[in-house]
């Protein structure tokens, strides 16, 4: 095993005369399969094709992209394993401070829009060469698409960039089509057929079904046009029912093909099987190495794809709604790899993916008939055909256990706690709980108000008070003490003050001292997003209150850390535009006192120091009874 070629030199040693293809990467590079450029550059290796890697070229020369020459197929473009303008900036839109995917953390190694400065580089070198792109920041803009960071509509990326073709999902399918038919001499022009990817077009066939959005101008003119175009976009990324989406530009037209079909299992062991050399280039150790890898090093990926849809999230729009898992026999061989490194201390970080506790596709018939057009597996009430079983996880985890050099096995990738519950057998939470936890588990509510977690596609905050009580029971029947960690989100669509409020009462009453909150982020085609830019619900055209100005976003935020001295006069302000002054003052159900603290002085709330620790949530109060005034 050996890293792929960095520099001419490292090719020539191999033999090559010139890259099958050179793949030009936003990221450092990491030969892990949880880095997307590591997968696709395997997968091009283990079917006999050449592939050199160009990592974090210097945007402002050409030069940069031409080390290896001109390929022979082509050049391979991704912004890397996050949106550039994510990896970028705060949802402030400040200026990051480091850069995980990058030797050492260090930030500004690679262009904002990342995709599009890198294929405008090659093409002021090579005005003919095939550009193909991928990665989630292709995948996620592959059409008209609202833009937070410069608050405008954006073309889709496949324009702006100059490219030829994009890839968007996970790609292994995809890239391998389009890579023999390159090599049998096809022209880029004529690859438009391939499942998974986006190309353009003067005159579009409407001999195939397709459906035809609105034109770009209409999106950028009217907002409603763009809600309505999204819905339809949302309601075709299922690989079975999915239909060809065509958007015009004016001359020419860009158009989706359907998503590429999921993988088998046998396909996801052959990709997890190829040989990574599971570590960043030797090349960066001089600088630290690169941080991202810390967190996945000792992991294992069992999963893809996810079917909790939750509106805020992209992973409907780029992995799709049908779970992929890997068999047992692939993952227990990559545990033992795991064992075998130096520097591993007995402990296997997390087994999961998006969501850790979903190994299997929520009912039978989505392999053979996709996920349902009209209907969510888990929201707003799980769906009757549902099967909600976690025994196959249940019995990898056992198995993983019992590997010799192996202390303990967590599970930290989110847990979907709506589908725990909706097993009837108790067997998972209950080992979940013995062994898997390592003193807290973070999980999702993201918020308690119904009406914002219909928003986000959740369920009701009943369903999370559920699991809260049946988890710290489990506990105390096991003897253990571990805490929960939620996470939480402010500003999300649909949360008004009143919204706000509500949520620092329950972290109140429960105890909680969060110590990270998130403010909602607008990332490119999310339904959330949205939401954000139109203020309406693309699900029903219902309009959205949308706290947009940053100094309601900043209370709203501050309420969720109302415990924080610092907070004491945006929650002051905050609670009097709610009209919650009662919540003001020294009784037992204020948030802050009257009068503010001190600099550096005591807890606002109490005269104590923050709550450290989260204790187990009180009893459910008897029916009849109110916990809170809002409740």
């Amino acid at each position: 095993m050996s890293f792929l070629p960095i520099n001419k030199q490292e090719m020539l040693e191999r033999g090559w005369e010139c890259c099958d293809f050179v793949y030009i990467i936003g990221d450092a590079y990491v030969d892990h399969p949880s880095f997307g450029h590591a997968i696709i550059s395997r997968v091009l290796e283990h079917h006999g094709y050449s592939v050199g890697i160009i990592s974090q070229p210097d945007w402002k020369n050409p030069k940069s992209i031409d080390i290896f020459g001109r390929p022979r197929l082509g050049f391979l473009v991704s912004g890397g394993n996050m949106d550039s303008m994510v990896n970028h900036y705060s949802v402030t839109k400040h200026k990051r401070k480091t850069d995980a995917f990058t030797p050492g953390g260090v930030m500004g190694k690679r262009p904002d829009y990342a995709t599009i400065v890198y294929c405008n580089l090659i093409r002021q070198l090579y005005k003919d060469i095939p550009i193909l792109i991928g990665g989630i920041e292709a995948s996620l803009r592959r059409l008209g698409h609202y833009d937070y960071w410069s608050e405008s509509m954006k073309r889709s990326i496949l324009l702006d960039s100059q490219a030829d073709l994009l890839m968007y999902g996970m790609g292994e399918k995809s890239i391998l089509e389009i890579a023999d038919a390159l090599n049998s001499g096809l022209d880029i022009k004529d690859i438009t057929y391939v499942d998974g990817t986006v190309f353009k077009t003067a005159e579009v066939d409407q001999s195939l079904p397709t459906i035809t959005l609105p034109a770009f101008d209409e999106l950028k003119s009217n907002k409603r046009k763009y809600a309505e175009s999204f819905k339809i976009q949302y309601g075709n990324c299922d690989p079975f029912t999915a239909k060809r989406l065509v958007e015009s530009y004016g001359k020419v037209s860009v158009v989706q093909n359907l998503p590429q079909k999921p993988l088998t299992q046998e396909e996801m062991d052959e990709v997890y099987s190829l040989p990574y050399e599971r570590a960043w280039h030797p090349s960066y150790t001089k600088a630290g190495g690169v941080p991202a890898i810390e967190e996945v090093k000792f992991s294992l990926t069992s999963c893809r794809g996810c079917f909790g849809a939750c509106s805020f999230c992209a992973l409907t729009f780029h992995q799709g709604r049908i779970i992929q898992s890997r068999s047992h026999e692939s993952i227990l061989a990559e545990a033992e790899k795991i064992v075998k490194e130096k520097d591993f201390k007995g402990y296997i970080h997390d087994v999961g993916g998006p969501t850790a506790n979903f190994r299997a596709p929520a009912c039978e018939k989505q392999l053979s008939k996709g996920a349902c057009g009209g209907r969510q597996c888990l929201f707003p009430t799980p769906c009757k055909n549902m099967k909600a079983d976690h025994s196959d996880y249940v019995s990898l985890l056992r198995k993983l256990r019992k590997i010799e050099g192996v202390k303990k096995v967590f599970v930290r990738s989110g847990i979907r706690f709506d589908y725990l519950l909706a097993d009837k057998k108790d067997t998972f939470f209950k080992e979940l709980v013995q062994y898997h936890i390592s003193g807290q588990l973070k999980v999702a509510p993201e918020h308690v108000s119904d009406a914002v977690l219909n928003r986000m596609g959740k369920p009701k905050n009943a369903v999370y008070n559920r699991f809260v009580e049946k988890y710290y029971a489990l506990n105390k029947q096991y003897g253990m003490n571990q805490f929960l960690v939620p996470y939480l989100m402010s500003s999300h669509p649909g949360s008004t003050m009143k919204e706000a409020v509500e949520l620092a009462e329950y972290i109140r009453d429960m105890g909680y001292n969060p110590e990270q909150v998130q403010d909602f982020y607008p990332t490119p085609s999310t339904l959330s997003t949205v939401m954000y830019y139109t203020g309406l619900d693309p699900r029903t055209m219902e309009k959205v209150y949308v706290p947009t100005d940053p100094h309601e976003k900043a209370m709203q935020r501050a309420l969720i850390q109302y415990r924080n001295p610092k907070n004491y006069y945006l929650v002051r302000e905050a609670l009097i535009k709610a009209h919650r002054e009662d919540l003001i003052g020294s009784g037992p159900k204020c948030l802050i006192r009257a009068i503010p603290p001190k600099a550096g002085g005591y807890s606002a709330a109490k005269g104590k120091p923050p709550v450290k620790k989260a204790p187990a949530p009180r009893k459910p109060a008897p029916k009849g009874r109110k916990t809170s005034r809002k409740r």
